[in-house]
């Protein structure tokens, strides 16, 4: 009698840390009825039964969601706003318009108002405050 017993109770605590370690190591995104933590608890509260129900109800599929992945990475939606060599050259005329412009504020000999020349407020008239 103790020869069976010894064997199929060291299978039992065998399927009962394997109960646990399952439960414990595996996404949270495939527990399926209660969260991960209550589950722990269930399968170690209740060795055999805790296991049987982890297996049976809680561990989900994996789940084959399609992987999103960032606008730059998407070779499709790359494709449809154009191709790369073309923002190249749009980034290229821009940075050359910029620079242009860079050139025409630098320019010392551009005829106009200096840059901080400013409205005199005397010369509009009487200021806000004094209203008599």
């Amino acid at each position: 009698m103790v020869r069976v017993l010894l064997p199929v109770l060291l299978l039992l605590i065998a399927f009962w840390v394997y109960s646990i370690v399952d439960c414990a190591l595996l996404s949270p995104t495939r527990h399926r009825g209660v969260s991960k933590p209550v589950w722990i608890l269930i399968v170690v509260l209740l060795p055999v039964l805790g296991g049987i129900l982890w297996f049976i109800v809680g561990r989900g599929r994996q789940c084959t969601a399609p992987v999103s992945t960032a606008p730059d990475d998407d070779l499709e939606f790359l494709g449809s706003i154009g191709s790369i060599s073309d923002q190249d050259e749009r980034i290229r005329r821009l940075e050359a318009e910029l620079a242009a412009l860079d050139a025409e504020d630098a320019d010392p000999d551009r005829p106009g108002p200096p840059p901080s020349a400013a409205p005199d407020d005397d010369a509009d008239g009487p200021s806000r405050g004094a209203r008599g």
